[in-house]
């Protein structure tokens, strides 16, 4: 399809960052900090995002009621998304 029609394709056929959806974007960088966590016997799980870009996750495993559980939550998980997806406003964990 042109840019008229309003898609884009790459010579891959695959969809760049800047053409996926944000919330695309965000179950992308989870999927990549989810093995540091199942590695220590926890998981994260995307639950979705707010219209102010807040991210919803449930930590599992290990993870639920770890006593480090709210620093992997801003030192990591809402580190590394608000540095890979930039509009990102925060990060909750839901029971």
């Amino acid at each position: 399809m042109s840019d008229t029609e309003g898609h884009k394709e790459t010579s891959t056929g695959k969809e760049t960052d800047a053409e996926k959806s944000f919330e695309d974007q965000v179950k992308d960088v989870i999927e990549t900090v989810r093995p540091a966590l199942q590695g220590h016997g926890g998981d994260v799980q995307f639950i979705g995002v707010d219209e102010d870009k807040t991210v919803k996750v449930r930590l599992q495993g290990a993870c639920r009621g770890c006593p480090g559980a709210t620093m992997t939550m801003r030192m990591g998980i809402e580190r590394i998304l608000k540095e890979r997806v930039p509009d990102v406003k925060q990060v909750v964990a839901v029971a």
